[in-house]
């Protein structure tokens, strides 16, 4: 809706109007639609149509009043120069070619004439003109992403009535270089996958890995939103308050195809768990974690090792030379930054702090929690689809095998779902009906071994000519890629990833299910304190599977 024509009182009622509309919750409630039909003085139809235009729209300008007919000083054209105008707006003008008013002018003129009709004027053809979409009209001459810059809403007018209501999650790749915490030699930089809470704008919780964006790490990311993390918190010695806990009730997600997989779909749904989607090419949807990320790695452009956010703020810097932190260190740093300074200052948007803003709302919010954490985790892992065969279950050429499966042998035939964390096969969890059966490898002498190696062990067999491809075989050429990289003398930076990747035993899991939070018999406590489960860094599961 064009605003050529609108008074300042056109404005300051929309204005008016667009402030009440955007209090309203997402989900009016009969409380709410009689409030704003009081506070904008509307019939029920009428607020109805306003917030569906406001909604669509975004802008304050779709709440202006609708003056139809001509507009003042315009006559309407004759229908046959109607005609030409428009025939010459569609393929001329509104084009990327991007010709000029009086050159638009000119074509219209000269078809004119040429049926003997009395062409407009260029003022005329200027005021047709400024009656057109201008969003639209600059989206066809110089591209969707300019006009959605200067036509289109701010991601601030996303509304999330209460907290968790609304929860976004993203990746990014730190802008810094993490190195090994033995040699002190530079791994690489670290992917980070946090959440942000729309309503409060506090961090939720976040997971750090040197793998590429997976499903494991939004798995884990999520995880880490629900849990009491005060266990989390003394782990690492940080004495700040991170209170953040519950299911979200909707997340806004990218179109990656980690958070298109299936598993992440269905476990979404399993805790009703509303999951929408940014509409492709429209960055201005995930504006809230967008910024946060952007001041997140503004802070850590202040560490040894930053590869700053363009070369030219890094200049001729070694950003590999320079970095000292490991990732466990760069996890804490993190974990202090957020608590300690992002939750404690005062945000724009709010007014007050992030971390007032869930006090005083928080107790009067129904937070939802998982009733066995350990079971929230594993309903986000990867899955396959298998069926149960005579000697068990056969997932990436590994044989499994538990006591409980022979209750269901001869009267299953079905596929099972089958859960696994990629950064160590030495366990699968089966879903049954009856709950969750955790499945080992048939031959327990098998060692822990994460699926990169599995699938490289594969790749390296069918390199040299094996194309059957065998268990043993495969555990055998793990163990020998072990030995050569254990025993390589000059490491490069992929041997070190390499190893960093087998770290299953590191001191301070990222995500730590603490047995008092998880249900002991829903699903058997982990073997040993720094069990892989859920402490090695994970990995982009599509990257290296292949299906045979």
């Amino acid at each position: 809706m064009s605003d050529n024509f609108s008074t300042d009182k056109d404005w300051e009622e929309a204005g008016y109007r667009a402030r009440v509309l955007a209090e309203l919750p997402a989900q009016l409630t009969q409380g709410n639609v009689d409030w704003a039909m009081r506070q904008l003085n509307v019939s029920r139809s009428t607020l109805f149509r306003l917030v569906k235009q406001f909604r669509e729209d975004g802008r304050t300008s779709a709440l202006l009043p609708d003056t139809r007919g001509p507009k003042p000083g315009m006559r309407p054209l004759n229908p046959a120069v109607e005609e030409i105008v428009t025939h010459h707006f569609k393929a001329f003008y509104a084009t990327r070619r991007k010709p000029t008013k009086t050159r638009f002018w000119r074509e219209v003129a000269a078809d004119c004439k040429a049926k003997g009709l009395a062409p407009p004027s260029i003022r005329r053809l200027g005021r047709w003109l400024d009656r057109k979409d201008q969003a639209k009209l600059m989206a066809r001459r110089e591209g969707k992403d300019k006009a959605e810059r200067r036509y289109l809403a701010t991601p601030g007018m996303l509304v999330a009535s209460d907290l968790l209501d609304i929860v976004q999650i993203d990746h990014t790749k730190a802008d810094v270089t993490v190195v090994d915490p033995v040699t002190r030699r530079p791994l690489g930089r670290p992917t980070l996958t946090v959440a942000i809470d729309v309503n409060t704008r506090m961090v939720l919780g976040f997971y750090l890995s040197l793998e590429p964006p997976s499903l494991l790490a939004v798995a884990l990311c999520l995880t880490h939103v629900v849990m009491d993390k005060s266990h989390w918190l003394t782990a690492r010695g940080i004495s700040t308050d991170w209170p953040t806990r519950g299911i979200p009730n909707a997340i806004y997600v990218d179109n990656g195809a980690e958070f298109h997989a299936r598993a992440f779909q269905l476990a979404c749904s399993e805790y009703q768990i509303d999951l929408q989607y940014r509409p492709p090419g429209t960055p201005r949807y995930g504006g809230h974690i967008e910024r946060l990320i952007g001041t997140v790695m503004g802070a850590v452009h202040l560490l040894p090792g930053s590869h700053f956010s363009n070369i030219f703020d890094r200049g001729d810097l070694d950003a590999e030379a320079e970095a000292v932190m490991t990732l466990d260190e760069l996890e804490t740093w993190l974990a202090l930054e957020i608590t300690g300074s992002y939750h404690a200052r005062v945000h724009s948007a709010l007014e007050t702090t992030p971390a007032v803003v869930w006090a005083t709302r928080v107790e009067e919010a129904q937070l939802r929690m998982p009733a066995d954490l350990r079971q929230f985790l594993v309903d986000f892992l990867p899955s396959e689809q298998r069926v149960l065969q005579r000697d068990g279950l056969h997932l990436f050429h590994i044989r499994y095998w538990a006591d409980e499966l022979r209750w269901l042998m001869g009267r299953e035939s079905r596929k099972f779902t089958l859960k696994y964390d990629p950064r160590d096969l030495s366990r699968i969890f089966v879903l049954t009906e009856g709950g969750i059966i955790e499945a080992r490898p048939a031959d327990l002498t098998r060692p822990a071994v994460t699926l990169w190696e599995h699938c490289a062990a594969r790749r390296a067999l069918r390199e040299a000519g094996r194309r059957s491809v065998d268990e043993e075989l495969i555990f055998r050429t793990i163990e020998a890629q072990r030995d050569l990289v254990d025993s390589a003398e000059r490491q490069t930076k992929a041997i070190r990833r390499h190893q960093a990747r087998r770290s299953h035993l590191a001191p301070l899991p990222m995500i730590d299910v603490t047995p008092d939070i998880a249900a002991p018999e829903a699903l058997p406590a982990p073997e040993g304190e720094g069990s892989p489960f859920l402490s090695h860094p994970g990995f982009k599961v599509e990257e290296w599977y292949e299906d045979d």
